[in-house]
């Protein structure tokens, strides 16, 4: 005689009905956005603990668009962006491409709703890290290693890397 065999785990095939062997448009496709984004996700929990006005006008003074009159990129997305590729250890290029595709990530930055367009060209990685300066990169660094270390222990395994 056999053993009883163990119960399967309820609720493990999806529940979703089937569609006819035509895949979707893309246009009938629903995203996420419908629905509430999940608010334990580490990308919305650190998007609260960042002292966004703080950093945003340390950017705006070394920047000095003030002075010359010219508009730039919301300086919360630069930022943020910024903050995810070193999170991330990611290349510029990297950085750019996994915020296209990950909604936690463009919340992060201060999208609000998803986007499948790049925020901005890799190459002002460069342009932002040259005008800030280091001693402005270390300032803002602080502030942030001080709050990351709590809420992405989970993200990175070196909490005191630079994030900018």
């Amino acid at each position: 005689m056999q053993g009883k065999m163990p119960k399967a785990l309820k609720n493990r095939a999806s529940k979703q009905a089937y569609v006819s062997g035509n895949q979707p448009l893309l246009d009938g496709f629903i995203t996420p956005f419908s629905k509430h984004l999940n608010q334990s996700n580490h990308w919305v929990v650190l998007a609260t603990k960042i002292p966004w006005d703080e950093l945003v006008s340390v950017y705006r003074m070394q920047r000095g668009n003030a002075k010359t009159g010219a508009s730039s990129i919301n300086p919360g997305m630069v930022l943020g962006s910024l903050i995810i590729k070193h999170i991330c250890n990611l290349s510029d290029r990297e950085t750019i491409e996994q915020i296209k595709v990950n909604m936690y990530m463009q919340y992060f930055i201060g999208y609000n709703s998803f986007s499948d367009e790049t925020p901005f060209d890799a190459s002002l990685f460069l342009v932002i890290r040259n005008c800030l300066g280091i001693e402005k990169v270390n300032a803002m660094n602080e502030k942030i290693i001080n709050l990351t270390q709590q809420t992405t222990k989970s993200l990175t395994p070196n909490s005191k890397a630079s994030f900018i």
